[in-house]
């Protein structure tokens, strides 16, 4: 039993110089799937280069890393321990990053031990999926932020509403003695629509006298950094 655990804890692949380019070789064509993908998925302002680029690196270095440990007992808990210490503290923009990373880590994976068609079937089942959904965007809101006199807090809710056809949403009233503020949210599309008129509702606010600001804000869910 002893000898079969030491014999265990000592394996280590052969590997040889062609196989090793070959497992890193597919590594690399397969992460140009990922780098396409996402760049085709991820279209304006939350397509990051950088972020792309990093998906292709991570998926040759967990090849190159699995084809280091190969069946290497010993050598893979030391591994797991090292990039145990690695800390990540970028924030994901957007919830697919995620599954981008899972992607290359996989594909380095399977790349790693030699299980190519596992890479390449799982990859093209993923590639279609985002191809055919990834480009489905949330919504941006709209928010209509108001400042008017309090004597027309009746009237601004009332042309706001039969403007866009009841459809926003009244988020805050803040109120003083003398004056009153209104957030309404709505769809672009709604925003969209209503503005096909004649007058856009800037104007029709703006028409009543005591109104002090009417601001329109595009809400979304990126994160800058």
């Amino acid at each position: 039993m002893r000898n079969l655990l030491l014999d265990m804890v000592a394996q280590s692949g052969n590997l040889t110089i062609g196989e090793i380019v070959i497992r890193i070789a597919a590594a690399t064509l397969l992460s140009v799937v990922i780098y396409i993908s996402y760049w085709y998925t991820h279209a304006g302002t939350t397509y990051s280069k950088k972020f792309n680029v990093s998906l292709v690196t991570l998926t040759i270095l967990t090849c190159t890393v699995m084809t280091v440990i190969g069946n290497n007992i010993a050598l893979s808990l030391g591994m797991a321990g090292a990039l145990s210490i690695v800390r990540f503290r970028t924030a994901v923009k957007d919830s697919r990053d995620t599954t981008y990373i899972f992607w290359a880590v996989i594909v380095g994976l399977c790349s790693g031990v030699g299980d190519f068609w596992t890479a390449i079937i799982g990859s093209g089942v993923v590639s279609v999926v985002l191809l055919l959904m990834g480009r489905v965007r949330n919504e941006n809101r709209i928010l209509l932020i108001i400042k008017a006199q309090k004597s027309l807090e009746s009237d601004i809710e009332g042309i706001v509403f039969q403007h866009f056809n009841m459809k926003p949403q009244l988020r805050v009233k803040n109120t003083t003695p003398n004056s009153v503020e209104f957030i309404f949210e709505m769809g672009r599309s709604t925003y969209n629509r209503a503005h096909k008129g004649e007058k856009n509702i800037t104007q029709l606010l703006y028409e009543k006298d005591g109104v002090e600001y009417v601001n329109v804000v595009t809400q979304n869910d990126e994160i800058s950094g």
